[in-house]
């Protein structure tokens, strides 16, 4: 056992290190979409799964952001229903994750935010009528709320998109958190950015449907330990996407299930509170639901929902879970997001 002093030495010598982003490369070009990728501009190459209608031209088209350590195929189940429903789906592998560049690195929220407009200018480009949808799930739904706040979108030449689907977005910010979360991110992330942690022994369920969470440990592009680097770039984001909520315009679609044990009620319904009187807003609260809504052995009505959304965004979902998201928002004692958010996002305590 290392004795009191030799521990502080190591901490010491640790504290010199900082977390890691791996920041993309210069501009080479302009993006491309492929049949199997999404080029950047700096080259970098993005897998891409897209899922169509058997038949027909799609009705409408999603842009579909998928949640930390997961990639492109975490939109394979929803999309059978989505497809079979006229909505065509494209997802790709976001920077560090699959089987695009730099695995297991993170790249930083304004680069996935400029690969997910470069995404939306992409598609747009190739449905120039047809309704475009961004969805984010989880790391995914942060991305989203970041990029659809930016400057860019509101310029006269940015993509028309119909609306935005937001599923268990990550807004757990460094507020709230508590000081012990806080202090221990903070300190791995600046003594230890390149441990790597998992997730075994913590007793938490992203989901009830446990076929495809079985799946998801077999498959090799699905990360299984992460750098403490990556997850302090997560919270970072999530930082940024808390912040940002509050900027959104509709239409928006945010559904969050009561059985989520990764993003806290808390600071979801925080953002909740902060939308709810904003035209074109429709929050749901599914009670059935985990983390993994698109997935769940529930996730039917939460598609349905979507579905019905894209078609007729101003009335009640099929499920009834808005008008349960309107409760819960009631009952929520809601802490106003402001500027005074951001100091805490620097700093332990």
């Amino acid at each position: 056992m290392m004795k009191p002093l030799a521990v502080i030495l190591v901490v010491l010598g640790l504290a010199a290190c900082s977390p890691t982003i791996t920041l993309p490369g210069p501009s080479l070009g302009e993006a491309q979409l492929k049949p199997d990728a999404i080029i950047a501009t700096d080259g970098a190459r993005l897998p891409l799964r897209v899922w169509l209608p058997s038949e027909g031209e799609p009705k409408a088209v999603i842009v579909a952001l998928h949640g930390f350590n997961d990639y492109s195929n975490a939109f394979a189940l929803p999309s059978a229903y989505l497809t079979a429903h006229g909505v065509a789906v494209y997802a790709y592998d976001q920077r560090g994750f699959g089987e695009a560049p730099n695995v297991g690195e993170w790249a930083g929220a304004a680069a996935m935010s400029d690969d997910a407009l470069t995404a939306l200018r992409l598609v747009r480009a190739k449905y120039p009528k047809t309704p475009l949808f961004l969805m984010g799930e989880s790391m995914g739904g942060a991305v989203a709320i970041l990029t659809m706040t930016r400057p860019e979108m509101q310029a006269d030449n940015a993509p028309h998109v119909s609306g935005v689907i937001l599923d268990a977005p990550a807004v757990w910010a460094r507020r709230r958190m508590t000081f012990i979360e806080r202090s221990a991110l903070w300190l791995s992330s600046h003594m230890i950015p390149w441990a790597s942690l998992s997730g075994k022994g913590l007793n938490v369920w992203p989901s009830d449907n446990i076929a495809m969470l079985r799946g998801l440990s077999r498959d090799p592009l699905v990360i299984k330990e992460t750098k403490v680097s990556a997850l302090d770039g997560l919270v970072d984001l999530m930082d940024e996407a808390y912040l940002a909520a509050p900027k959104l315009r509709g239409p928006v679609l945010l559904q969050y299930g009561e059985r989520d044990e990764i993003v806290p009620p808390k600071p979801t319904y925080d953002v909740m509170t902060a939308l709810k009187d904003q035209p074109g807003i429709t929050c749901a609260v599914y009670p059935k639901g985990y983390h993994m809504l698109l997935r769940d052995l529930h996730a039917e009505s939460v598609l349905t929902d979507i579905v019905a959304w894209i078609d007729r965004p101003n009335e009640t979902l099929p499920s009834g879970g808005d008008h349960l998201a309107v409760i819960a928002i009631a009952h929520h004692h809601a802490e106003p997001i402001g500027p005074e958010d951001q100091a805490t996002d620097q700093h332990a305590s």
